[in-house]
């Protein structure tokens, strides 16, 4: 009883007062007040048990006081109190521990998980230990004085519009971490010991890998990740102040490994758009390996960072040291491309260097295509192609002594060269070209078509619709690059004319430039391209059969069908040359060619032949040609039907001179492939040459028909009583003579000593490539490899080139010597058949006696007294025909002279045929009578004619 009132007692004295009685000093309860002090800024101070404690929560004596009525009741002794006092002073001490790990929290996560301290406090906090409670009110007012001044910050991402460049990324680029208000902003480096700093640094380190921003590593402020060429340069970092300098040496050293991978794949972004290629795209399909594979690196070491305590930044930057050397290689290379592209300057380029490519830009506004899609950007031009490969190849060489980056060279190029030698396997195997991006070396121009070969004048369907790009050459292929261009261009002929099979797919063939089967693959593809057009045009399409066809047409070889046609068409070509009936003519022509027993009768290509009048006079057009740029350059501005400038510009009196004669021309039509052999440059050197024989023969008809009147008309085979009319005649006959001697010369001299002699050499050669193409299928052969088509066609228009000089149609001096000449020769056969008429029968005293006589004379005569001046006049006439003819051959041959020593050794023989006509050779007797004379010049003239 006297316990249990003790205990009843003890009861109501625990209610009535506010503080507990002290336990007995040497109790263990009194030793845990002493030692578990509940710190807050440094202050110790007891934690009372009862004045903060909620009114809801029953008390802690009362449980005491109830636990003790138990024991007592279970008969346990009253004196256990103080173990009682102590139990309660240990669970007081735990909940002070619970509270300071609360208080260490930090304040971003406070702020994440809405701070619950916070929200509890609004309800009691009740927990189970009273004692837990009483110290949460002074860090929830803190926490509400720091979120007052605080702004909402909800940063968003949006996605970028679409570009041709399929697996770029269309995030946008995340908000900078100095963007972030105050509250968000970590804890000072300087405030954090050294395994802070360090862990702290690799969990950033482990975010700016991927080229974002960490808390303490940062972009540099004049870094603006969504300006493109800001991404293009890479990313500068900077690390915030208070890291030990040990850490600091070692991230710097890892940041550049960051930027180079944020500066590629930013390249690989940009280069992987459709206007730069499929070299590029292949480079960038190889760069984006290497990508993963670093990106499968951050993964492992993210992986250590959060399961290996051991994981420190030396390991780090030991593990990666490789990759840093990788992307140090790819960065570099990637800035080089963008410099060529100039995609990393900031000044406006206007000059015309953008558009130094007048001709592509032209051939793609021709195809009605954008000039800034098809190969450049904002009026650049783009490094792609075989100026890529060129970069990977000149930098793989200048660092072949380092193992890894020649790894990694090698691959690139090994990787960006496959569509290359698609393109390059298709153009040397079909004669095709699949290059939508203009990168292949060899340029097609399709507004260049096969059915312009009829109007083309410069060759231009062969010699410009395939073409090099010479800054786009890859070096590997620049030993090689005129047998890849010619092995197309002949493979294409034979494709159109439906001798390759396209269909059929390539195999066995090199796919990389590296493959040693490399070079073989061309040379193999050019002697097969080359043997297979030579067999077409020279067995298919029978080349030589055609050469011969136009010799005997254009240069007159056995031409007697030509004769008869200008015996037949001479009344209509002595018209002036506009009124000239050409239908006419070609069915004069057609009738001479099928006239039986003719050679041309039975040529097969008799029907190419036509009949054209040129308007323009063969020495104008010679001279304006020599005298602009020579013949190869400006043959592409002469159009036969684009003339009427200088033929409006000519007088009246000249288009009277310009007859029938002066502007007959032949045309010849030749089909395809032959027409690149044949092309309308070839066909015009032959017009040329055509005319220029034409005109000589032109002159030996009118010499001749001079000489048949002076041995026919009355007025000229009269022996006249009067010696000086007959020494005025002989003179005549002399003059006549060395004019003929001189037509016949030149003629003989172009036909015989030019022409036939050139022509031979270009037979040979011929048959020699027939030999090759017979020898097609060796490819070891000698023969096979010397001879080409192009050789072949160069061959054909140097032998005309050689007959045109050779002919001296090509030196402006002697064309106006030659013109000069053959007009006075032209003046003086209309003057002599002027004088048979009239002037001649009125000076001789005998013809106006006998006529007078016999009363034949007409008025004019009868009343036309002998009159002796007349005589003298006409003598003076004469005597200007002499000395004009013999003034010009005199310094002709002077020339003739000349030139043969510096340039054309062969217009030494017609020096020595020309001296004839000028010093009067083999004429000497036609001053001592007119038979001899006479005789003379016609059997001069038979034998030319013979």
């Amino acid at each position: 009883m006297s316990s249990i009132s003790s205990l009843y007692a003890l009861s109501n004295a625990t209610n009535s007062d506010e503080r507990v009685p002290a336990p007995n000093k040497n109790s263990l309860g009194g030793g845990a007040r002493r030692h578990n002090p509940f710190k807050w800024g440094g202050d110790e101070r007891e934690i009372p048990s009862r004045r903060r404690q909620s009114p809801d929560s029953p008390s802690t004596h009362t449980v005491l006081h109830r636990k003790a009525a138990s024991e007592s009741r279970r008969g346990g002794p009253p004196s256990e109190m103080g173990v009682l006092e102590e139990r309660r002073r240990e669970k007081s001490h735990v909940a002070v521990l619970d509270m300071i790990s609360v208080r260490t929290r930090s304040p971003e996560k406070e702020q994440n998980s809405g701070y619950p301290y916070e929200r509890n406090s609004t309800r009691g906090l009740h927990t189970r230990d009273s004692g837990s409670v009483v110290e949460t009110v002074r860090p929830v007012s803190r926490r509400k004085e720091r979120e007052t001044p605080q702004v909402q910050w909800k940063p968003q991402v949006t996605l970028i519009p679409h570009t041709t460049a399929p697996l770029a990324c269309r995030a946008s680029a995340p908000p900078l971490a100095s963007q972030a208000p105050p509250s968000l902003q970590p804890q000072p480096l300087s405030q954090l010991r050294l395994e802070a700093q360090e862990s702290a640094i690799l969990e950033d380190l482990m975010f700016v890998f991927m080229g974002y921003e960490g808390r303490y590593i940062r972009f540099v402020e004049s870094y603006d990740p969504l300006q493109e060429k800001d991404r293009l340069r890479g990313p500068e970092f900077r690390i915030l102040p208070g890291l030990d300098p040990s850490f600091r040496d070692l991230t710097t050293s890892m940041l550049d490994m960051a930027a180079h991978y944020a500066a590629v794949d930013a390249f690989v972004d940009v280069q992987s758009r459709e206007e730069f290629g499929s070299i590029n795209h292949a480079l960038c399909a190889a760069i984006r390996v290497h990508l993963k594979e670093y990106l499968e690196l951050v993964t492992r070491l993210e992986q250590q960072f959060l399961t290996d305590s051991g994981f420190t930044l030396h390991l780090l930057r030991l593990q990666t040291l490789p990759t840093t050397h990788t992307f140090l290689q790819l960065y570099a290379l990637s800035q080089e491309i963008l410099r060529k592209n100039r995609m990393l300057e900031n000044e406006l380029d206007d000059s015309m260097d953008d558009l130094s490519d007048v001709e592509n830009i032209l051939e793609t506004l021709r195809e009605g295509g954008d000039i800034f899609s098809s190969g450049n950007v904002g009026g650049k031009k783009i490094c792609k192609g075989g100026t890529v490969l060129g970069f990977l190849t000149r930098r793989l060489a200048s660092m072949s002594g380092d193992p890894g980056a020649r790894r990694l060279l090698t691959n690139l190029l090994r990787e960006a060269s496959r569509p290359y030698m698609r393109m390059l396997n298709e153009w040397l195997h079909h004669g095709g070209i699949r290059d939508p991006h203009a990168e292949f070396l060899v340029k097609e121009q399709k507004s260049i078509r096969r059915d312009e070969l009829e109007q083309d004048y410069t060759d231009q369907y062969w010699e410009k619709r395939y073409t090099i790009r010479e800054t786009d050459i890859p070096p590997q292929l620049e030993g090689v690059k005129e047998k890849v261009l010619l092995a197309g261009k002949y493979l294409n002929v034979v494709r159109e004319c439906g001798g390759v099979d396209i269909s059929k797919e390539v195999r066995d063939v090199p796919t990389t430039f590296d493959d040693p089967r490399f070079l073989d693959n061309v040379n193999g593809a050019y002697a097969h391209a080359n043997s297979s057009l030579l067999n077409l045009l020279l067995t298919t399409h029978a080349l030589p059969a055609r050469l011969q066809s136009l010799k005997h047409y254009f240069f007159l070889d056995r031409s007697d069908f030509f004769s008869y046609f200008l015996e037949l068409g001479t009344s209509e070509l002595k018209k002036p040359a506009k009124i000239v009936n050409v239908g006419k003519l070609q069915s004069l022509l057609d009738l001479v060619l099928r006239q039986p027993g003719s050679v041309a009768a039975q040529d097969p290509f008799k029907e190419d032949v036509k009949v054209q009048m040129n308007e323009v006079d063969l020495t104008k057009w010679l001279m304006r040609v020599v005298n602009v740029s020579g013949l190869d350059n400006h043959v592409g501005s002469i159009d036969h039907h684009n003339q009427t400038s200088v033929t409006q510009s000519s007088s009246s009196a000249e288009d009277e001179k310009y007859t029938g004669f002066n502007a007959l021309e032949l045309d010849y039509f030749v089909p395809f492939p032959l027409s690149l052999v044949i092309s309308r440059k070839t066909v015009l050197r032959y017009q040329l040459l055509f005319r220029y024989l034409l005109s000589l023969r032109h002159l030996e008809t009118l010499l001749v028909g001079s000489w048949n009147e002076h041995s026919k008309v009355m007025s000229w085979k009269h022996q006249s009583s009067d010696r000086r009319l007959e020494m005025w005649k002989r003179r005549a006959w002399t003059l006549r003579a060395r004019m003929l001697v001189f037509v016949q010369q030149l003629l003989f001299f172009c036909t015989a000593e030019v022409i036939e002699p050139n022509w031979r050499n270009l037979m040979a050669r011929l048959e020699g490539a027939t030999a090759t193409s017979d020898d097609r299928r060796d490819a070891s052969s000698s023969k096979g490899m010397n001879r080409t088509v192009d050789e072949l066609m160069q061959d054909h228009v140097d032998f005309l080139d050689t007959c045109l000089k050779e002919c001296m149609l090509t030196n402006p001096k002697l064309l106006r010597l030659h013109s000069k000449i053959t007009s006075t020769i032209t003046l003086f056969a209309t003057y002599t058949a002027h004088l048979s008429h009239r002037a001649l029968p009125a000076t001789d005293p005998d013809l106006l006696s006998t006529s007078t006589s016999a009363g034949t004379t007409t008025s004019t005569t009868t009343s036309t007294q002998h009159d002796p001046t007349r005589l003298d006049k006409l003598s003076d006439n004469l005597q200007k025909y002499e000395e004009n003819f013999a003034r010009h051959l005199k310094i002709l041959l002077d020339a003739l002279n000349y030139y043969a020593a510096t340039e054309t050794v062969v217009l030494l023989g017609l020096c020595a045929r020309l001296s004839a006509a000028s010093e009067g050779y083999g004429f000497a007797g036609a001053g001592g009578g007119s038979g001899s004379g006479r005789e003379g010049v016609v059997e001069g003239s038979v034998l030319s004619m013979g």
